[in-house]
Formats: structure tokens, C-alpha cells, sequence
């Protein structure tokens, strides 16, 4: 499966090296390279692009600004000099964040990443809705469907089109949206705390700042969710003096 890739940088030799790097990969289809957003967005509406390699510091449009122009936008791997807006790039839905200078080995790991992706969206298939009594579900993760225990599961992380899903016996990358899992999940036991997350409430270990805690993973609470997450959390369940 190749994926039709577009990058768009205003650094000449940036162009330069992600293209040799894809030229290395053979799942890799480079359709167009350029400084220009316009030229670029007339492509993706001239034709289904899979992953786009984007700069965000760029003279006529800041890059995440154009991913929030975008109606139906491609996966995109940032490119970028600036670290401090991998927080903003994530909660777009970002696939990955690569800073620059960019190696080939976490290039090919970011492209990997956008690889298993589109596979998964490939081999989609609809999931059930789930009963309440039942004490488990299945999943399909790539050719196999995996079965998973409510009471195993830790969190689950939503990122476009598919979720990782992760349990006390390992972690589980399925073609759903967080949506769908937030509607067949038991609500009394696991909440929404942010955009891209979902965290079973009995796993949360401490709170800290905007963070839950559980086990090693940090799970950050965002400003839209924080009330509602620390009165179902912490709420009566706090000693005082």
C-alpha cells in the first residue's frame, strides 16, 4: 500500500530532506513539493492525498492554521524547528512531531506510524454496540480481533480515526473513533477528560496539576473537562481537616 504523500516547507533544503528520505521508503509516493499553502491546497483538492509533511513557521500561513482550514484534512506529520507547539499540533489530531534537524531514523518511525494507520482504516470493519452485562468486547487490530475486559482497560487515546487502547495486558490499535468507544463504554465507569482522552476512573492513581496518574502515564486533563473530571474524581471522596 503506497501512501500519496505532499510536502510543504518554506526551508529549501527541508523539502530537499524529507524528500530523500521518502525516496528511501518504498510505501512512500511524494505527488507534490512547495513553499506555497495555495498550490499545495489546490492539490489536496485535486487529489486523495494520504500524508502530508507540514512546516508550521511560514510566511504566508502558519501551518496549524492551515490544518484548521482544511475540511477534510490528510494525515499530517509536522516538521518544524519549534518544539513548544507540539501541544497545540496534538490536540489537531497531528499524527506526529518531527523537530528539526530530523533524522531518517525518526522520520521512518513517524512514517511507519501513518503506514499502520491507513492499514487499519483499510481493514475497518464496524464494532457492535456492547450490553451492559457483558464484561468484555472485541476489537479488530490489523488481521486479528483481539478481545478486551472493561476491567483491564487503563485509558484510551483517540487520534483521528482510530484509538489505542491501553490495558494491563498490553495495548490494542483499532479503526474506531473515541466517539464510538465513549458510547459503548459503561459511563459509570470511565470519563472523558480530554479531547483525545478517555480514562477508567477506578485506574487513577493521583491528580496532579492538569495530569492524572496512572500507572507510569501521565493523562492530561483539558481546560473544557477539568470541573466535571475532578468532582466525579476527587469530588466527596476528599478528607479535609
Amino acid at each position: 500500500m503506497k501512501l500519496k504523500c505532499v510536502i510543504l516547507d518554506d526551508e529549501p533544503l527541508a523539502c530537499e530532506c524529507i524528500e530523500g528520505y521518502a525516496a528511501k521508503v518504498d510505501f512512500l509516493e511524494i505527488k507534490a513539493v512547495g513553499a506555497n499553502p495555495v498550490e499545495v491546497m489546490s492539490t489536496l483538492d485535486r487529489q486523495k492525498i494520504d500524508l502530508l509533511f507540514l512546516d508550521i513557521q511560514m510566511p504566508v500561513i502558519n501551518g496549524l492554521d492551515l490544518i484548521k482550514a482544511l475540511k477534510d484534512p490528510p494525515t499530517v506529520i509536522i516538521t518544524t524547528a519549534y518544539p513548544e507547539f507540539a501541544l497545540e499540533g496534538f490536540q489537531l489530531d497531528v499524527l506526529d512531531y518531527l523537530v528539526k534537524p530530523i533524522t531518517f531514523e525518526r522520520f521512518f518511525k513517524a512514517v511507519n506510524k501513518a503506514h499502520d494507520y491507513h492499514t487499519l482504516q483499510g481493514n475497518a470493519v464496524n464494532v457492535p454496540s456492547v450490553s451492559a452485562a457483558e464484561d468484555y468486547f472485541f476489537v479488530k487490530c490489523t488481521n486479528k480481533f483481539e478481545r478486551i475486559h472493561f476491567n483491564d482497560i487503563l485509558y484510551i487515546q483517540g487520534m483521528q480515526n482510530y484509538v489505542t487502547i491501553f490495558t494491563t495486558k498490553g495495548k490494542y490499535i483499532t479503526h474506531l473513533t473515541l466517539k464510538t468507544v465513549e458510547d459503548n463504554l459503561r459511563t459509570k465507569d470511565f470519563i472523558r477528560v480530554h479531547k483525545s482522552y478517555i480514562v477508567a476512573i477506578s485506574r487513577i492513581e493521583a491528580v496532579e496539576n492538569n495530569d492524572l496518574i496512572i500507572h507510569s502515564a501521565r493523562i492530561p486533563v483539558s481546560r473544557n473537562y477539568r470541573d466535571g473530571t475532578m468532582e466525579i474524581v476527587v469530588g466527596s471522596k476528599l478528607w479535609k481537616k
